[in-house]
């Protein structure tokens, strides 16, 4: 576990309610393990939960599974506010933290303030995290109103200079390097950390190292990398993850990790790219539960399509029904097995093999 995580864990457990409501956590949390020990299909409130305020976006990433097929095809639209609100009254007294982001740009949500307020009202201390491309009109503004309030702010930036403006239409690396930079100022002394998160493709991997030193310059102390998801990118096939064995590649891991050495100040919090081929690789099954803007719950981040696979509508009807519906338990029953269904064609968690 990386410092920033265990801060969080830190501060979540030496801030928990002392009230009735310690109970509820409590024996909810030994109801988790219970489930887990006996190896139950059914799970327990969720301790973290991503709701997708919105799905719209100002950009046009030619990495993002919006220009896709399932993008393509996707309705949009925002999280009505009494609904976010309706989730939050159910699930908080068992959260540990919650994540306000989906395949939309977060800042685009005019509600922002107002939810994460409700989510503090109820317990201050559960973590916020949220992401941003940081190019929306007015972000400082906007990120002003919340700043000490949320615990992470994760910037999306695929790349410095050029290569980010190839990746990111519609976007200035100038206008982002610039906003970070005043951001991070802004969250200095505050209970908000920021991250850089870039995935690392074909067309960007060599920027890997100069990521870590342009944070390193703009005093934003944690980076974190990603392998590209292709199980909803409909235009690239499964043998992209080839390159990821490749000799440019990993010449790109040695740079980034000499790099690592020379700015200790940057903590590069997910630079493991050794993994497994297996559907029991993959926690969402159980954890980060993920609630679309239309308050569908979908099986994860990676493809939060309803319209290709959803267990349910949490729309007058309870969240924990919807977690623990016959089809979600069909769901886990194929993840005991390390059968993946269909729905989890070409994830990363599956094909791609160890890089080192």
């Amino acid at each position: 576990m990386n410092t920033r995580r265990l801060a969080n864990a830190f501060k979540r457990l030496t801030h928990l309610p002392l009230n009735k409501n310690l109970l509820l956590y409590t024996s909810n949390k030994l109801h988790h393990f219970y489930l887990k020990l006996a190896g139950s299909t059914k799970v327990a409130y969720p301790s973290t939960v991503m709701l997708e305020l919105t799905n719209r976006c100002n950009l046009r990433c030619t990495i993002c599974p919006r220009e896709s097929e399932y993008g393509n095809q996707m309705d949009k639209g925002n999280m009505d506010v009494q609904q976010a609100k309706s989730i939050v009254d159910e699930l908080w007294p068992y959260l540990d933290s919650i994540g306000l982001t989906g395949m939309g740009e977060t800042f685009l949500y005019d509600d922002l303030e107002e939810i994460v307020n409700y989510i503090k009202a109820k317990n201050r201390e559960i973590i916020i995290s949220l992401s941003t491309n940081a190019v929306v009109p007015n972000f400082i503004e906007k990120a002003k109103r919340i700043v000490d309030k949320v615990d992470t702010i994760q910037i999306s930036i695929d790349g410095v200079g050029d290569t980010y403006n190839s990746i990111r239409k519609g976007s200035s690396f100038e206008l982002l390097s610039n906003n970070i930079k005043e951001l991070a100022k802004i969250c200095k002394n505050t209970q908000t950390t920021l991250m850089l998160n870039m995935v690392a493709t074909k067309e960007n991997h060599t920027d890997m190292a100069s990521l870590v030193k342009f944070a390193s310059e703009s005093e934003v102390k944690y980076v974190d990398f990603t392998l590209f998801n292709l199980a909803a990118v409909t235009n690239q096939e499964i043998s992209y993850y080839s390159f990821y064995k490749s000799p440019a590649f990993i010449s790109s891991l040695n740079s980034l990790e000499k790099a690592i050495g020379q700015h200790p100040e940057v903590t590069v919090t997910n630079k493991n790219f050794t993994t497994n081929n297996s559907f029991q690789k993959c926690p969402f099954p159980w954890t980060h539960f993920y609630i679309t803007w239309d308050a569908y719950i979908v099986p994860c981040c990676a493809k939060p399509f309803p319209k290709e696979m959803n267990f349910g509508n949490v729309r007058g009807r309870k969240v924990i029904d919807v977690l623990n519906s016959i089809q979600y338990q069909k769901f886990r029953k194929m993840w005991f097995e390390n059968k993946a269904p269909f729905f989890c064609k070409k994830c990363h968690f599956l094909n791609i093999e160890p890089v080192r």
